[in-house]
């Protein structure tokens, strides 16, 4: 399993079949199955104003040659891409329209991962249905269930708060690159440890308090300061 480390593809550029579409601007997880599901695009002056997400199914397995990440999409099935407000937390509702419009299978119909699948399905799209049709789709209530997604962005810095009080703050996540499924934080410790960087599974939080910026986990501080030590290798680690 190789991990890679989100903060590093911050910044990373993306093509698309036919030509560059921009930047890595933020990731949205899951913050219940720890699943990065979509990729948040600073399209710059191709789609100015405009914020684009891309789902794993566009790039199937992360794979990236230097600094450039290339989904198997082209620059017109993304412009015509149903479009988010950058200031509203996405529906289900904007998530059934977007996956209907490329095609993709749900991932919150199944058991496994991303629904049928452990893995995000490789693979171009079919020719995807037209915005205006699946928005006037009323066969059946739209859905307005929680969907748990949250920037990467926005949790870097929170405070780490373990069974006996806080012990260091967020510095990263490192990702699986086959699955999507963010595996280990990397926490810096506080200042009453050694400052060190370590890694702790994702299964040790207990929860996340956006209102307070913290992150709730089941260790101690002796046990933070026994995990495993964070070292960044270039490509992954």
């Amino acid at each position: 399993m190789l991990l890679e480390s989100i903060k590093q593809l911050y910044g990373n550029k993306l093509g698309a079949a036919d030509g560059e579409i921009g930047h890595v601007k933020d990731f949205y997880f899951d913050d219940q199955n720890w699943i990065v599901r979509y990729l948040v695009v600073d399209t710059g002056s191709w789609l100015p104003g405009r914020q684009v997400l891309i789902s794993p199914h566009a790039f199937g397995s992360l794979h990236h040659d230097g600094k450039i990440l290339r989904a198997n999409l082209t620059r017109k099935q993304i412009e015509e891409s149903p479009s988010i407000e950058s200031q509203k937390p996405l529906s289900r509702q904007y998530e059934e329209e977007y996956y209907r419009y490329y095609t993709w299978p749900y991932y919150w119909q199944g058991n496994a991962l991303w629904g049928m699948s452990s893995f995000p399905i490789a693979g171009e799209p079919t020719e995807p249905l037209p915005s205006d049709a699946t928005a006037a789709n009323d066969s059946h209530p739209a859905k307005h269930a929680d969907t748990h997604l949250r920037s990467t962005q926005a949790i870097s810095g929170y405070r780490i708060k373990g069974s006996d009080g806080e012990i260091g703050h967020f510095c990263d996540f490192m990702m699986d690159t086959q699955s999507w499924a963010i595996r280990q934080l990397v926490i810096k410790t506080s200042h009453r440890f050694s400052g060190k960087e370590v890694q702790i599974p994702t299964s040790s939080v207990h929860r996340i308090s956006f209102d307070e910026s913290t992150v709730f986990v089941n260790l101690t501080g002796e046990a933070m300061e026994q995990s495993p030590s964070h070292h960044l290798v270039s490509g992954g680690a």
